[in-house]
């Protein structure tokens, strides 16, 4: 056995010896893994991106919430862990970033920087400047000459203050005048979508100009490029020639091959396929080379492939989704922070720097500003929206600082001019959001189809006399004030058979052959509005730019429409994109725009076991709710985190958010799953306990009944005498819905103001009024087809201690007597509620051992939620009363 000890030790030592040579020391022999070594330099690689990609998260993640582009953290975390801040530090730069590791971040960073250019490349879009040709010429011009002049004319003073004489100053002059003639597109595009500004006026016209900007800003860039690489004046041209012979032979041949080959490969139905990128890649590489070797930056290669990927089938953001997750995340940083570590405002350590500085800033503003604000004042836009053009276009963001990293690369410039234009970049691209919001608030933004709107209809506090909901009810019109112009929510594929079966139900049938006298089919008209969440990626702000093309290829608003094509329903389309916590606010605006009388939107409902999370799943004066509400994240993250959040929930706070903010109508319908005899005889139980939520019910019921396959039974809710040690104080019974937050997610649910006596006593009589005037209207409408839904509906009255518990047996009784049962009822958001007894009736059918019952009574409020989880109706309809009441004709 000895010799078996030998050689087993023997073995281990060699594999040992081997191990060691390989990994060459680690952290467990003492050795320090930041020092750079040449033969290893992941190590240290790998630390400089760890910090880099969590300084720039960290200050984003502030910077968001004063909606802030990303490229200002970018920037901003470049200049920090430069010499400007963290890099005074003893010993921080040569022990993070050493100079010997620097080529290594520069390659993998201009490989970043190339597809970056290559998918900005994919932004651009031909067809806005033909759609938009004389305007986004005239105004792209504008805000290309004019600052070209101011730039070329700051340049001799500061050529004379701080450039070394043996550079050559129309070199200098030539980049300054492209520095200040540049516009940030993809950080335009950017702000543009989180601003909504998008399908406005004012975006249409800056959409179109930026895209030409861009184009004839990298135009000139390479140009400048050329001349400064070139010996000679004639070789510069020679060089220009060749890279415009090369950009002409990609946009017509390669071109047309690329969208042959997608053709042929299926990209455009499909997305691009594994031999498509594969293609795509070459072509890229290969065009960077070229540029890069004839003596123009390797970036303009990228950019020109970018440009001729076909969009056909949505082909372009197929391609930037499967990309711009690493550039984003690993590459930009990585190139920012090299122009950051080249940044030194400490530099700038006299009165005439901070002197220059100050003009540099200035004049870069105003020259921008003026010149697109009279362009556009010129084309007949009004001042506001002249200013508001002006202001977009003088943002600058990462193609400046691209610009400014090749003037320095080129010894154009020096370290303290590249850290001035720096420091300007980041202060205009900063001031571009809170000035377009200061001129250009929402309520004054126009959009293009906002003319056709006004005629069809007047918006809700747009010249129609504003009526209290109480008083509204006591007067009593000629003719039942049925609701007939719908804003339709599209979301999901989930919700999609709730919506059209609300759709359905709220639109009579065109086959509806009644013997009546007014037998005309009043005129509906839907306006369907497909959301799409605005996330952080670069395809979202594409496909907001393209929502026009969107429209007519996206697969749910496709399916709606051709369900309102058979059900002989006029359906008009919209797409908005946009961020999660303002999905809220695009549907109450969007139906404010349209003119609309009810916004339908769907919810598709938690079953028992489900919980839902995010401070819906428990009770909120339970400790655990409390410390939900002040979870110390939510100021740095946002309350909007949905990470642990359920698709009922995140549904349920988008619906309680619409309720909120729409001061239009709106009309829940809660999906149970249970779609049994949706297109046979319903019946509908609608409980009365007053207030203008259960009056909104009853003229729904009323309305829906107009179609014959559909009755009522509508109870009138009073509470019976009951011991006096059973009752509940109102205050008591208040459950507070929320914390205030600037997010709609967590917000307080809407709750009407606390009643006083003269309050009070009008509720009830306009209770009162509408009550006698259905149940007593019908011998006073013969042959109408008010008198014809009102015949199909029974009017009972209940008086009850438990009026939920005996709403939910009435309910089971329907159940048993008819196929499907529909309850139609108010959210009732008054000041006291009935939640003990909701309570009491979830606790007996398995619903208040979780979060769902929380989440549904917030939802659809107590009677709705008692009735909903007592399993008794196949669906429901819960509607709450906007601020504002429409007199229908």
């Amino acid at each position: 056995m000895p010799e078996l000890a030998d050689a087993t030790v023997h073995l281990l030592d060699h594999f040992t010896k081997r191990a060691e040579v390989q990994g060459q020391g680690g952290l467990l022999d003492g050795e320090d893994p930041t020092v750079y070594n040449t033969a290893d330099p992941l190590r240290i690689w790998i630390i400089q991106v760890g910090i880099i990609i969590m300084m720039t998260q960290l200050l984003s993640l502030g910077l968001r919430k004063i909606k802030q582009p990303r490229v200002i953290s970018e920037i901003l975390g470049g200049i920090l862990l430069g010499p400007t801040a963290l890099g005074r530090i003893p010993g921080f730069t040569n022990h993070i970033f050493p100079t010997a590791s620097i080529p290594y971040l520069t390659l993998v960073a201009n490989i970043g920087l190339c597809l970056f250019l290559f998918i900005v490349g994919l932004e651009i879009d031909a067809s806005i400047i033909r759609r938009n040709a004389r305007l986004s010429v005239v105004v792209s011009l504008a805000g290309i000459l004019i600052p070209f002049g101011i730039g070329t004319a700051i340049s001799n003073p500061l050529y004379k203050h701080f450039i070394d004489p043996s550079v050559h100053y129309p070199y200098f002059m030539l980049f300054v005048g492209v520095t200040y003639s540049i516009t940030a597109f993809p950080v335009l595009c950017r702000i543009l979508t989180e601003l909504q500004l998008l399908d406005t006026t004012v975006g249409l016209i800056v959409l179109s100009a930026g895209v030409a900007n861009d184009v004839v800003a990298w135009t000139l860039l390479a140009l400048s490029v050329a001349l400064v690489n070139a010996t000679s004046g004639l070789t510069a041209l020679w060089t220009f020639l060749v890279c415009v012979a090369f950009a002409l032979v990609l946009l017509f041949p390669v071109k047309w091959i690329m969208l042959w080959l997608a053709r042929k490969t299926g990209s455009t139905v499909n997305g691009p396929t594994m031999f498509y990128m594969t293609v795509v890649m070459i072509v890229l590489w290969a065009s960077s080379f070229f540029t890069d070797v004839v003596g123009v930056n390797a970036i303009f290669g990228a950019f020109l492939v970018g440009v001729i990927i076909p969009r056909e089938g949505g082909l372009a953001i197929a391609l930037t989704e499967k990309l711009e997750d690493v550039v984003a995340i690993l590459f930009l940083p990585l190139y920012f922070t090299l122009s950051g570590l080249k940044t030194d405002l400490g530099l700038l350590n006299d009165g005439a720097a901070w002197g220059f500085m100050f003009v540099l800033a200035t004049l870069d503003f105003t020259g921008k500003f003026t010149s697109c604000t009279l362009s556009s004042r010129y084309l007949g836009f009004s001042w506001r929206e002249s200013s508001t053009v002006g202001g977009l276009m003088s943002c600058k963001g990462l193609v400046e600082l691209i610009v400014l990293n090749v003037g320095l690369s080129a010894g154009i410039l020096n370290q303290r001019v590249f850290s001035m234009f720096v420091l300007d970049a980041l202060i205009l691209t900063f001031l571009t959001t809170p000035i377009v919001n200061l001129l250009y608030p929402p309520e004054r933004r126009t959009r293009p189809g906002d003319a056709q709107a006004t005629e069809t209809g007047t918006p809700p506090g747009e010249g129609a006399k504003v009526i209290d909901d109480d008083q509204a009810s006591l007067v009593v019109p000629d003719s039942h004030p049925s609701r007939r112009r719908f804003a339709v929510v599209l979301d999901t594929f989930d919700h999609m058979p709730g919506i059209m079966a609300l759709t359905r139900l709220a639109v009579l049938p065109a086959h509806d052959d009644s013997n009546l006298l007014s037998t005309r089919k009043p005129e509906y008209q839907i306006d369907a509005l497909r959301l799409i969440e605005l996330s952080q990626r670069t395809s979202a702000v594409m496909k907001s730019s393209v929502a026009d093309k969107l429209i007519s290829t996206d697969p749910l608003l496709s399916v709606f429409k051709m369900f309102g094509e058979e059900s002989d329903i006029p359906v008009s389309t919209s797409l908005a994109v946009v961020p999660h916590d303002e999905m809220a606010a695009s549907i109450a605006d969007h139906a404010r725009r349209k003119a609309s009388q009810l916004v339908l939107i769907p919810w598709l409902a938690p079953t028992a076991s489900s919980s839902a999370s995010g401070g819906d799943a428990a009770d909120p004066d339970t400790p655990a709710a409390k410390a939900e509400s002040s979870n110390p994240f939510d100021s740095l993250f946002g309350s909007s985190s949905k990470a642990d959040k359920s698709a009922a929930a995140l549904q349920s706070q988008l619906i309680r958010g619409v309720l909120l903010q729409s001061k239009i109508d709106v009309a829940v319908f809660v999906d149970t799953g249970d779609r049994a005899g949706t297109r046979g005889p319903q019946h509908i139980l609608c409980p009365f306990f007053g207030g203008p939520d259960d009056r909104l019910a009853l003229d729904f019921v009323v309305q829906l009944c107009a179609n014959p396959k559909i009755s009522a039974t509508v109870v009138k809710v009073t509470m019976g005498p009951v011991e006096a040690a059973e009752l509940q104080k109102p205050a008591e019974a208040v459950i507070d819905d929320g914390v205030h937050m600037t997010s709609f997610i967590g917000v307080q649910d809407s709750i009407y103001p606390h009643q006083n006596t003269e309050s009070r006593l009008q509720s009830d009589t306009a209770d009162n009024v509408l009550w006698a005037r259905y149940t007593g209207m019908e011998k006073y409408t013969n042959g109408t087809r008010l008198q014809a839904a009102l015949s199909r509906i029974t009017f009972e009255e209940l008086t009850t201690p438990v009026p939920l518990q005996a709403l939910v047996q009435r309910a089971h009784e329907f159940r048993g007597s008819h196929r499907r049962v529909l309850v139609v009822t108010g959210r009732s958001r008054r000041s006291t509620t009935r939640y003990e007894e909701a309570k009491t009736v979830a606790e007996k059918y398995g619903y208040a051992s979780g979060g769902s019952f929380e989440l549904v009574r917030k939802t659809v409020g107590d009677v709705g939620c008692a009735l909903l989880v007592s399993g008794a109706p196949n669906a429901m309809v819960v509607v709450q009363a906007g601020a504002t009441s429409l007199s229908e004709a």
